[in-house]
Order: structure tokens, then C-alpha cells, then sequence
């Protein structure tokens, strides 16, 4: 925890190299201070075939799941700070964005808890 899975035009891929995009978005959700660095997953999913604003535009969406307890004000801290990431390594890309969805700690269990 946490999860970090971008989607994307497969496009973004001819851009940069995909694992520079991928220790980016790490490297900016560990400098929020929020998150153990053994705690970050990132994953990405480039698309193929998208519609985006009726057109081929390319894009890159991040899907950020993170355990409950952070403040609103640390949510959209790191929103910016990795959009901000995104947007210096693809200028050029017009739809960069990422929502925060909150993990609830009752339900929320993995392997290492058995």
C-alpha cells in the first residue's frame, strides 16, 4: 500500500521510457512523506485504442488507491505533486490527471496478515 497504476495512450511509451515514468510517480509519492518507501506499488497500463475528447489525444491518468487516514489537504498535496511530475515529463500531453480513492482499514487485507 499504496497503489499507484497509471493508464495511458500507448503513445506516452514512444515519449519516455516507461520505467523513468514509473520511478517518477514513486519517487514523488515517497517525497510527499506520506508513505514508506517498501510500501509503494506503481503499475502501468498502456492502451491501445482510447477516445478521449473525440479525438486520439493522448493521456495518462493515474489511479491512486491509499489506506484511510490522510487529510484532504495531504490527498490533493499529492495529486499536484504528481501531476506536476507527469506534466514536466510530457509537456506536450493535453490530459494528465489523478484521483485518490481511500482504502478502508476494516476491510482492507493482503497476504502478511495471515
Amino acid at each position: 500500500m499504496p497503489h499507484f497504476i497509471l493508464d495511458c495512450t500507448e503513445q506516452i511509451l514512444e515519449i519516455q521510457d516507461p520505467q523513468k515514468v514509473i520511478e517518477a510517480v514513486f519517487e514523488t509519492a515517497f517525497d510527499t512523506g506520506l508513505f514508506g518507501r517498501n510500501d509503494i506499488k506503481v503499475r502501468l497500463n498502456p492502451f491501445k485504442y482510447s477516445l478521449v475528447q473525440d479525438g486520439n489525444d493522448d493521456f495518462i491518468h493515474v489511479f491512486a488507491n491509499i489506506m484511510e487516514g490522510r487529510t484532504d489537504m495531504q490527498k490533493a498535496n499529492l495529486s499536484k505533486m504528481i501531476v506536476s511530475k507527469l506534466n514536466a515529463l510530457f509537456p506536450e500531453v493535453p490530459i494528465i490527471s489523478i484521483n485518490i480513492r481511500d482504502f478502508e482499514k476494516a476491510s482492507y487485507f493482503n497476504k502478511s496478515m495471515l
